[in-house]
């Protein structure tokens, strides 16, 4: 079981989320960083666990309000070690592809049709974010519907649950794995401690999206450092 800590960008700072509610999310306050600076805030993370990969939220750009681009471009060069996984809204895939290493997260709920999927599905550096709100899909049903669409990985992402300490939507993310046909399936959403981390292995998910936990301690360095010092880790993106 792999944890790949998250970060949601907006206004140029880390910030904590909520519900998916995102006109309400403030700037971060975590005894992991003294401020809420993009950088700060990745250190502070790597100080915690030797992470090999992040997952970024650019929640300007996934609504449309700007981006993050120079911000993540200056992570990257900061922390070349670590593996980047962007959900930027995917605007323009391609260009995002040609000039930047990581992998692009493709999230359902900045879809309108199939057409972007079933064009990149093949290219090893995409992923697909399956993305809820409330139990409802988020996004064209033809995504969630057709497995012949989906890349190499997926992630199940619930909303409502993302910083609320309800627990992973564990019903949803094994419904997927069901349907995978193999591919690695991480779970986005609610987990609060090791044994939800325990449940989301049991089920067959190969990873766990995890923010809120990681700050406030309820998940530590022992819950993901193996006995050797190493987080547990998957297959990486072609860069």
């Amino acid at each position: 079981m792999e944890v790949i800590p998250v970060i949601d960008l907006k206004c140029g700072k880390v910030v904590h989320a909520r519900r998916g509610l995102r006109e309400s999310y403030q700037p971060i306050q975590t005894p992991l960083a003294a401020g809420s600076e993009p950088a700060a805030v990745v250190a502070g993370l790597l100080r915690l666990a030797p992470f090999g990969r992040m997952y970024i939220a650019d929640l300007d750009a996934i609504e449309a309000r700007g981006s993050h681009d120079g911000v993540i471009a200056s992570l990257s060069a900061a922390f070349p070690r670590i593996e980047l996984w962007v959900d930027s809204g995917a605007s323009d895939a391609d260009a995002w592809l040609a000039s930047r290493s990581g992998c692009l997260v493709i999230g359902s709920e900045s879809q309108t049709d199939t057409a972007l999927l079933r064009r990149l599905r093949g290219n090893p550096r995409i992923m697909l974010s399956l993305d809820f709100r409330d139990d409802v899909f988020q996004g064209p049903r033809a995504i969630l519907d057709d497995p012949n669409l989906w890349p190499t990985r997926v992630i199940v992402m619930t909303l409502a649950r993302v910083g609320a300490g309800a627990g992973p939507d564990v019903d949803q993310v094994a419904a997927v794995v069901q349907r995978a046909a193999g591919r690695p399936v991480y779970a986005a959403g609610g987990v609060r401690t090791a044994a939800d981390l325990h449940q989301l292995a049991a089920i067959g998910a190969a990873g766990a999206l995890v923010a809120t936990a990681l700050h406030n301690g309820t998940i530590t360095a022992r819950d993901i450092v193996r006995p050797d010092g190493r987080t547990i880790s998957g297959n990486g993106c072609n860069r």
